[in-house]
């Protein structure tokens, strides 16, 4: 939560195919009792029926309060509206359903009550809880000295519990969570005091009412203006009755980049929004991802990550990350559902094996599925898909752009499509030399750049640098540059035909000028590179005429993906469309093989290129 919030007296809640703004699927409501829904001890009547007409939809409710569950047993009513009720302040949980009924603290200490009643202390004792009058604050930390307990002082306007340490309604919710196995990254938390800090902290939305704690306001997410418990109950009634609740941008958990060029840290805030990593092959995209990746599974987000050269692979090293692999065949959609349908858990589904065209309809199925789980239970929280040119245009609407949450790779931004670039509302760059994919870019984020300095900007990237495009409220309207920062996982090395290996005399290649042999030969891609870079660009028409350097790379190196990224450079050069060739095809080559060297393939959590 951050010191800014949006009033929310009358939210625009999106329709579904809307052009997404951060949307969450809401799956949990959690409320506070006293000041909030409850005036007097009573439960409010409109709330009453409003909680009712939840019963009949996906959203679970759970009652979050400081109160001793016998007594709000006694002055609410009844609790059979809620799914779970967290009392005492997160030391007790309740299950209205069942009756059952889970201590989350160790019970009073049993030297506590006499010690207080000895004092003349005037108090209300639960199971884990002591409640009393904030007046008395002095005197029972006198006591809680004397005893040498392990207890804590909340205060709630002017009344007083003793808790023990690391109580709170965030760890009673967190329970409740588990018990009814939801994500809080799906919840949406109400409150009104200062015991509620921790409850609106919980949830990825903390709403604050406007006639409770000031702090408390301004600490939350969202501000529900109005006079009392009433607007609470008309509040329930429109977020319990659209499919997502509209999240603000710029709030929620930060995503570290790494640092600009001044020394200043960049962070990305994710929540809900659409994310496009764009840049050269091999120039440490999927590494970006990888980045991203990690800092969102370890704030317990659920990610499903379409892997289809078995690059995030090591991310299994992380709690709650699963990965499935195809090692004896396709792996199953209705596995992979059934392990997404757990909130804490995150899966990567490595498709290295699988052969190209099973690939397309594996992931074509795959999609539909998860689409169907994120409109019912709103995980995963974030499906991460790379190599996405290779999508099937007619299975772009299976990513449900609107519901966000979205992270796309690709080298190929240009044939994602209209409607997908559309949607993209944060576009990372990590290196981009052809022209063409500039030119999208630039279109997609707008400006008053050229084209010619647009391409200069993101062409000249360092491998361990990328850059962040106008759009996102981060950029400040700018290309920003930044250094990327280090990894706790390591990325994947894969194997490739080491750089500098030399062939035999008789399969190297022999540079021709006007027909007749130069006599300089290049047994090695590294020889091509420092030839290509050295020579005058005329010297090799004639090659690029035929072809010569890609069906070199193709037939002595076996390598198609080097051999496609060069033929598609003397492809240009004889339609005329390309000039610097030789630089081009020598940065193809590095960027193939020397990028991992420089730090994509290390076994340890570095950055690329980043010194010990």
């Amino acid at each position: 939560m951050t010191d800014s919030a949006r009033d929310l007296s009358n939210p625009q809640l999106p329709d579904v195919g809307e052009s997404p703004r951060g949307n969450m699927r809401l799956t949990l409501l959690a409320l506070d009792y006293d000041g909030t829904i409850a005036e007097r001890d009573q439960l409010n009547e409109e709330v009453r029926r409003a909680l009712a007409r939840v019963s009949g939809t996906d959203v679970l409710l759970v009652l979050v309060t400081g109160r001793i569950l016998a007594d709000l047993q006694r002055v609410s009513g009844g609790l059979d509206a809620f799914d779970a009720v967290v009392a005492e302040n997160g030391a007790v949980l309740h299950f209205p359903d069942s009756d059952r009924q889970i201590l989350l603290a160790d019970p009073l200490e049993p030297a506590l009550v006499p010690e207080l009643t000895r004092r003349k202390i005037p108090f209300v004792a639960g199971t884990c809880l002591v409640e009393l009058e904030a007046k008395y604050a002095q005197a029972v930390l006198s006591v809680i000295h004397d005893l040498e307990l392990p207890l804590v002082l909340v205060f709630n306007q002017a009344r007083l519990m003793v808790l023990p340490e690391a109580v709170s309604k965030r760890t009673g919710l967190r329970a409740a969570a588990r018990v009814l196995r939801v994500s809080l990254h799906n919840a949406v938390a109400v409150g009104n005091g200062e015991n509620d800090h921790e409850l609106l902290r919980a949830c990825e939305i903390g709403v604050a009412v406007a006639w409770g704690s000031p702090a408390l306001q301004r600490a939350a997410d969202e501000v529900l203006q109005g006079m009392g418990p009433a607007a609470v109950a008309k509040f329930i009634d429109r977020v319990t009755t659209q499919p997502n609740f509209s999240l603000s941008q710029g709030k929620g958990p930060a995503l570290y980049l790494g640092l600009r060029p001044d020394g200043a840290p960049l962070a990305l805030t994710p929540r809900g929004r659409n994310m496009l990593i764009v840049g050269d092959r091999h120039s440490g995209k999927s590494w970006l991802a990888g980045l991203l990746c990690e800092q969102l599974m370890l704030q317990h987000y659920s990610l499903c990550v379409i892997d289809p050269e078995g690059d995030y692979v090591t991310l299994e090293r992380l709690p709650g990350v699963i990965v499935v692999n195809e090692e004896e065949g396709r792996p199953s959609v209705d596995q992979i559902e059934q392990v997404l349908s757990y909130p804490d858990i995150s899966l990567v589904v490595n498709l290295l094996r699988v052969p190209r065209d099973e690939k397309h309809l594996f992931v074509g199925a795959l999609l539909e599925r998860i689409a169907e789980l994120r409109r019912r239970s709103g995980l995963p929280h974030r499906l991460v898909i790379d190599e996405a040119q290779f999508l099937d245009p007619g299975k772009l609407h299976l990513l449900d752009l609107g519901a966000g949450g979205h992270m796309l790779v690709s080298h190929r931004a240009a044939e994602l499509g209209s409607e997908v670039l559309a949607a993209t509302e944060a576009v990372l760059v990590t290196g981009c030399s052809e022209g063409t994919e500039a030119e999208a870019l630039r279109r997609l984020v707008g400006g008053a750049r050229s084209t010619k300095d647009w391409s200069a900007a993101l062409g000249d990237l360092e491998i361990d640098e990328a850059a962040l495009l106008p759009g996102a409220e981060e950029s400040g309207g700018e290309i920003v540059r930044f250094r990327l920062a280090s990894r706790v996982t390591p990325h994947v090395r894969h194997k490739a035909t080491p750089f500098e290996t030399a062939s035999s005399d008789e399969i190297a290649f022999v540079f021709v000028h006007n027909g007749v042999p130069t006599g300089q030969r290049a047994r090695s891609l590294k020889d091509l590179v420092v030839m290509l870079s050295a020579a005058p660009e005329h010297t090799f028409d004639s090659h690029l005429e035929h072809g010569d350097f890609s069906r070199w790379v193709q037939d002595v190196f076996a390598d198609s993906e080097l051999a496609t990224e060069i033929r598609s450079i003397e492809t240009a050069w004889q339609a005329g469309r390309s000039d610097r060739f030789c630089a081009r095809i020598a940065r193809v080559i590095r960027n193939h093989y020397l990028a991992r060297q420089a730090g994509l393939g290390a076994t340890s959590g570095e950055a690329p290129g980043s010194k010990r």
